[in-house]
């Protein structure tokens, strides 16, 4: 069967404009364009547009979306099998929120005594799933399962001190390596008070700690796009710049 844009967009949910835009960007482009001039779609395009809104139901930006969508290695089957794995886990995810709704609910109304630690585990577990959707892949390419594992299992034992420290930690972090980021010297005293912040706020997610390491991951903030934006969306360059101040905190060499 074949739709126009407005056919499209009704039977998706997603508006003309999107579809429109999705042609512009070369994401989803329409399999002819009739003699009136109008954008038809087939098939092979309805699917395509399923899996992108699948991607975008998952926080995945756009631009990677594109090139996952778009690469000659694309297996359709295996992306829907990699969509179900990640909707059972978001699912999870929601049905710990919800049963700590109820316990709070409970608690609130004298059936039951709650500890402070359970009141906290279903964002913490939203949490370790979020960033094992984000960046869990690369990470544990670059680390391990084991070394990943461990660090999920650290933050899921994290007390709530803890958790307001590292919060606190990251606050700050930022705002120093904002006010270095201005000197333009990551050897500097504020820049290497940033370096040792982070590693400060990384003890609290790593098992074990080394300089290797640290150096590596700063390394992958400038080398994922991911990574760099969340860095750089005040102050572009300013994942370079940590990475450069945490390889002069690490003594490690570019």
């Amino acid at each position: 069967m074949e739709y126009t844009v407005q056919k499209l967009g009704l039977l998706a949910g997603v508006s003309t404009r999107t579809l429109r835009y999705y042609d512009e960007i070369g994401i989803l482009k329409p399999a002819r364009i009739n003699s009136s001039g109008y954008r038809i779609y087939g098939q092979t395009e309805v699917d395509k547009l399923q899996q992108i809104l699948f991607y975008k139901e998952l926080g995945i930006h756009l631009d990677k979306i594109k090139d996952i969508v778009n690469s000659p290695s694309f297996d359709a089957a295996a992306a829907l099998s990699e969509h179900r794995e990640q909707l059972l886990d978001k699912r999870l995810q929601l049905d710990k929120l919800i049963a700590n709704v109820e316990k709070t609910i409970a608690s609130n109304e004298g059936r039951i005594t709650m500890k402070d630690k359970e009141k906290f585990e279903g964002f913490k577990q939203k949490m370790v799933q979020d960033n094992e959707n984000k960046y869990g892949k690369e990470i544990r390419e670059k680390y391990g399962d084991d070394v990943v594992n461990k660090s999920n299992e650290k933050v899921l034992n994290m007390t709530q001190s803890e958790h307001d420290e590292v919060t606190k930690l990251s606050v700050d972090l930022l705002t120093t390596l904002a006010e270095a980021f201005k000197t333009g010297d990551p050897a500097g005293k504020l820049a290497q008070k940033a370096a040792e912040l982070h590693k400060q706020w990384l003890t609290f997610y790593w098992n074990e700690y080394s300089n290797e390491a640290h150096a590596g991951l700063a390394q992958m903030y400038v080398d994922d796009e991911r990574f760099t934006a969340y860095y750089d969306k005040d102050q572009p360059g300013t994942a370079k710049f940590l990475r450069d101040a945490i390889y002069i905190y690490t003594g490690m060499k570019q």
